[in-house]
């Protein structure tokens, strides 16, 4: 008679089979509960509606991660024909027609099954900011226009507004530093340089600066878990196209019938019309008694003589403060680095002079030589540029540097703090995602929770613990092993 072999005891056996089915049912299930699942995207739209133009902006993140880890990035943006909407105060309902185009490109972008629940938001800024202090009855009618053009888009119309300078400032620095992860990963803070048609905007965070000084520039914020005392002030009628009005405004005092004007390249030649300089509110009061209709408007090229016409438009004697930039507004001092977008970069892009590693004073001689170039040979060299735009670059690159250097006291030394952008990871630097963002809660006060392990970590930990399992369960079946040291004996 042979003895019997324990393994071929069935409860062994079944027990063996349960085990193994156990760790598979456990791997199984981690897996499965655990991988990646097709992503699911929601939407949102901001209408940045600027000086000079308007544009539709629309972005996109996770569904199951709205207001927690996932990142809103944007997906598609389009420039809607002709100007900014406050041009159209003499036919509002031109700036709602004006903006038909680029929503139905939002309307084939944003899936059909996500446009009712797809917030979209217009932001109007220092254009529609100058208009509503002109004439408030044309403004309300603007936006009036607007407001019912976009209501009878399918997505879920959250209201048109005018931003504020500092809330411009403030959105544009939380794009910036939300692109680049420095919020949520707690890193040190970059400033935000914008410069508009109308208006321009100083924003960042200062260690020295408790808002005791100047209230009235301080910003508080809570994100991700991380406190930020924020500087920032939005100086109206100094924004590229306005600054252009007040030195234009400057050298025409007088009422003369020609000006030779050393911001606009030798050989430029214009006729002006005085009332149209003169009907912006930022210069409309300085309008010459007695001017004839029209000026000459002849360019010079002259560098230093540009930087001192544009000096006047600054007041630096007054300072009721420790410490003023420009117009007796209070500025603590320059901190971190700074990204510097809109036309700060487009300017500087034509001028190729976006990176600031360039000495400061190579850089004040390239725009120079630019300056001394004569219009013929501008001309010729950029024939695709709107002669308006190519007509003002002398005049803008100018400007920057005067601003930068004599009103944000940037130096020789800090100019390479600055970097010129025009997008971060393939979003547009600007206040529209910052703006977005505020409005639908969407970046955490405190630091979003986060698993302990990725899934791959959480996958191989279980894998290794259930092949633990296993082994340890096939030891502690040990005592029924047939014994090696004894032979099977027969009877």
């Amino acid at each position: 008679m042979k003895e019997k072999n324990p393994w071929h005891m069935p409860v062994t056996i079944i027990i063996t089979v349960i085990g193994v089915i156990a760790i598979v049912a456990l791997v199984t299930v981690a897996v499965l509960q655990n991988r990646p699942l097709p992503q699911k995207y929601k939407y949102g739209i901001v209408l940045d509606a600027g000086s000079s133009h308007t544009a539709l902006y629309m972005y996109e993140w996770p569904a199951e991660k709205d207001n927690n880890t996932g990142r809103v990035e944007q997906k598609q943006s389009c420039k809607v024909q002709g100007p900014g909407i406050s041009s159209y105060a003499s036919a509002p309902h031109k700036a709602g027609e004006s903006l038909k185009a680029c929503m139905l490109k939002a309307e084939q972008w944003v899936p059909d099954r996500r446009h009712r629940e797809t917030p979209l938001y217009l932001g109007a800024t220092a254009g529609m900011r100058l208009l509503n202090m002109e004439n408030s009855s044309a403004s309300d009618k603007v936006f009036k226009a607007v407001e019912e053009a976009l209501q009878k888009s399918p997505f879920s119309f959250q209201g048109a507004r005018i931003l504020s300078g500092q809330e411009e400032g403030a959105f544009g620095w939380v794009t910036v530093n939300y692109l680049d992860d420095r919020l949520k990963q707690g890193l040190e803070t970059t400033g935000a340089l914008d410069l508009g048609g109308a208006s321009t905007q100083i924003s960042f965070v200062s260690d020295k600066f408790d808002g005791s000084e100047s209230p009235i520039n301080s910003v508080t914020f809570r994100l991700y878990g991380n406190d930020y005392n924020l500087y920032t002030h939005s100086f109206l009628c100094y924004g590229k196209d306005q600054a252009l009005r007040l030195t234009l405004a400057h050298q025409t005092q007088s009422g003369p019938n020609s000006i030779s004007d050393p911001c606009f390249n030798p050989g430029y030649n214009m006729t002006r019309n005085y009332s149209a300089l003169y009907d912006s509110p930022c210069v409309s009061d300085r309008k010459p008694q007695g001017a004839p209709q029209t000026f000459t408007h002849l360019g010079t090229g002259k560098f230093q003589k540009c930087q001192a016409v544009v000096k006047n438009i600054f007041n630096f004697t007054h300072c009721r403060y420790s410490q003023c930039s420009f117009n007796g507004v209070f500025q603590p001092l320059l901190q971190g680095s700074f990204g510097a977008f809109s036309a700060y970069y487009f300017v500087m892009d034509f001028l190729n002079l976006t990176d600031t590693f360039i000495p400061l004073d190579t850089v004040k001689e390239k725009v120079a030589a630019f300056c001394a170039t004569h219009w013929s040979e501008v001309l010729q060299k950029h024939p695709t540029v709107k002669e308006k735009y190519l007509a003002e670059y002398c005049f803008s690159g100018t400007y920057i540097l005067t601003l930068l250097t004599e009103g944000y006291s940037f130096t020789s030394k800090t100019y390479s703090d600055i970097k010129f952008i025009k997008k971060i990871k393939g979003s547009d630097a600007g206040w529209t995602l910052g703006y977005m963002l505020n409005l639908t809660n969407m970046i955490p006060a405190e630091a979003p929770d986060t698993p302990p392990l990725p899934h791959a970590g959480y996958v191989s930990i279980v894998t290794v613990m259930a092949l633990l399992l296993f082994i340890l369960f096939i030891i502690s079946l040990r005592p029924l092993w047939p014994r090696c040291s004894k032979q099977p004996q027969i009877i």
